[in-house]
């Protein structure tokens, strides 16, 4: 990509600079055709497939039908809900910890447990956690690589110490949000090689330190291939099966439990205040996406209510305009402390990161030379 080419989407705001999202010849990004064709889809038919799948894994040795994996969040609590009380299912939901927990994610995982699950919760030993997340954010601009790594790890892990067959995952991301598809299938079916390439992107392994031994990358590490075939465990995106929409999700948990919401009514950097609230250092993390690829949460968010119709482009560009790369100020102290870096040290890993085909210097201030339109 050259300077000044970034090229947004006709339909929502999402630009050619998000890694993976393809654009067609008449600049729609992938996102947003998968959001049409799910228009064409006989979701009836979808519905009665799911119920088949599901039969035979009723009753499992273990006592759970399946496993959740399950932030506490709004898409994850509405898979859980209908799981257990549309379908009557018992599953097993297992979270990998926070980086920073905030009260609000750990009050609405409270809410959603009152209701009767059983539930797994893994806290990675902190001191590799932190020295971790200080390593990538310096090195990929991301302090949470090691936790994306976890919660691909976790259900997996779970599901082959209680022998449980059948794991539901939320959404296929790389076709609601625009990515690398690997084929039709992968949309249904949570493929080995899609997590390895698409979610974890590298070997832990790789990750040993002076700070970091072998013996605390454990819930980092993804079991083995030929374990996990041999194994014969089913790991299926909800998605597939049932319209997937963020807003309609939110609109439906909210009314089962208490579901709290960011402090001021908006999370900073977008407009949403349901989305990503249980991790302090989320903040930085997408004020990070925005430094590296020129676009940040409000521009994630917006396209995703533009491509399910509650939001139309200009008003989403219009948010877009006034939110979207805003400083994260609220946790910023508290991620700092996390990561153990100065503001001084902070301000120079951010620059470090800015692609200088996006980014340009003017009056000693970076400005982005393409702005969202």
């Amino acid at each position: 990509m050259l300077r000044n080419t970034i090229q947004f989407c006709k339909t929502c705001l999402t630009p050619n600079s998000r890694p993976r999202t393809i654009f067609n010849n008449k600049g729609i990004c992938n996102a947003c055709t998968n959001a049409k064709e799910k228009k064409q889809i006989d979701w009836d038919a979808r519905k009665i497939e799911f119920e088949k799948i599901i039969e035979p894994f009723r009753n499992n040795s273990s006592g759970y039908d399946c496993i959740v994996p399950w932030s506490g969040g709004k898409d994850s609590s509405y898979v859980a809900y209908r799981l257990k009380f549309d379908f009557n299912l018992n599953p097993l939901l297992v979270t990998v910890s926070p980086l920073i927990p905030t009260e609000i994610g750990m009050h609405n995982r409270n809410e959603i447990l009152k209701l009767g699950f059983d539930h797994i919760f893994i806290k990675p030993n902190e001191v590799t956690s932190r020295s971790l997340s200080k390593r990538f954010f310096k090195e990929r601009g991301n302090p949470k690589m090691h936790w994306d790594a976890a919660v691909s790890c976790a259900p997996m892990q779970v599901a082959l110490n209680y022998n449980i067959k059948l794991i539901f995952y939320a959404e296929h991301g790389d076709s609601e949000y625009g990515g690398r598809v690997l084929s039709e299938e992968s949309k249904k079916i949570r493929d080995v090689t899609e997590v390895l390439e698409n979610c974890i992107g590298d070997d832990p392994k790789n990750w040993l330190s002076n700070e970091v031994s072998f013996k605390n990358l454990s819930p980092y590490i993804y079991p083995n291939v030929d374990e996990l075939r041999e194994s014969d465990i089913t790991a299926l995106y909800f998605s597939y099966f049932f319209f997937w929409d963020v807003v309609e999700n939110y609109n439906f948990i909210k009314s089962k439990v208490n579901f709290k919401l960011a402090l001021k009514n908006r999370t900073e950097g977008t407009f949403t205040n349901f989305d990503s609230l249980d991790d302090k250092i989320d903040d930085l993390y997408y004020y990070m996406q925005f430094i590296k690829f020129g676009f940040g949460r409000c521009v994630r968010d917006a396209s995703r209510h533009i491509q399910n119709s509650h939001l139309t482009r200009d008003e989403g560009l219009r948010l877009a305009q006034k939110y979207d790369g805003e400083f994260p100020s609220r946790y910023i102290k508290e991620a700092l402390d996390y990561l153990s870096i100065s503001r001084k040290e902070f301000e120079e890993i951010v620059d470090l990161h800015r692609n200088l085909e996006i980014w340009c210097k003017s009056n000693k201030n970076w400005e982005l030379i393409t702005k969202i339109r």
